[in-house]
């Protein structure tokens, strides 16, 4: 990888008519509760492997959450919420998996295509070792234990082929893919946090891992917050100042 890449966020651009139609019957006639994360994420699986979706923006569970969620007005009887109620997380096999020699002996990732585990409830972003920056993930191919007990997973990013795909740690450079925080969340943010900082500049626009050093609270109006943060890059100790656009929150690894 000699060259920076650009984090690959598909613009939603919204339904077809045929997965709305769908939804509307699924509002009608679904014994499932429509607002829970599983079903979402079964529907949006759905549209996007489906011939309709072909060459559009993937769809995800959060936007079919936030259609059905829409209507509730309409059918307050019929949807019920479940947003509240804890899910199970998907662990990493890796984690549960002892090393053995075994395994430690099998270096090779597995076909392309072939994922590690079921991951479908949970969305992951990697650190790249060839830029320092953070990358969806698409699909989890393989995983091995290095000599030091540790695990490596082999990932293939959003938007890059196999020539792409990397060996990189699970504890260090794996996590919940970060999410871009909204003008409500400004009052939350304070001095010290870490976030994920959207960079642009004249030859690439990636995400990076930074923390808030100062933050010029401003009076937000009908565009948002217009804040400014004073954040600093942790690969490079650089500074600069940022509107909440180009921040997410930071997952915990």
């Amino acid at each position: 990888m000699d060259r920076l890449r650009p984090r690959q966020r598909p613009v939603f651009t919204g339904f077809t008519e045929p997965e709305v139609e769908k939804m509307e019957k699924l509002l009608v006639e679904s014994k499932e509760e429509l607002l829970s994360k599983e079903f979402c994420q079964k529907v949006a699986k759905s549209f996007n492997i489906s011939a309709g979706r072909a060459g559009k923006p993937i769809i995800k569970w959060t936007l079919v959450h936030s259609w059905f969620k829409s209507r509730q007005q309409d059918n307050p009887s019929k949807i019920a919420s479940s947003a509240n109620v804890p899910k199970k997380k998907v662990l990493f096999v890796p984690e549960a998996c002892p090393p053995t020699k075994e395994r430690e002996s099998s270096q090779e990732p597995r076909e392309a295509g072939e994922k590690l585990s079921d991951l479908s409830e949970l969305e992951f972003e990697a650190r790249s070792s060839k830029d320092g920056a953070w990358y969806d993930v698409e699909m989890f191919l393989a995983h091995r234990f290095i000599s030091s007990g540790e695990a490596e997973v082999c990932v293939r990013f959003v938007g890059f082929g196999a020539e792409e795909d990397e060996w990189v740690n699970v504890k260090k450079a794996v996590r919940e893919r970060s999410v871009p925080l909204e003008h409500s969340d400004c009052h939350k943010l304070k001095g010290g946090d870490l976030v994920l900082c959207f960079q642009e500049r004249r030859d690439q626009a990636i995400y990076y891992d930074a923390h808030i050093v100062e933050i010029q609270r401003r009076m937000h109006d009908i565009r948002g917050c217009r804040c400014l943060f004073l954040i600093r890059y942790n690969h490079d100790n650089t500074e600069e100042r940022v509107r909440l656009r180009r921040l997410c929150t930071r997952p915990t690894f």
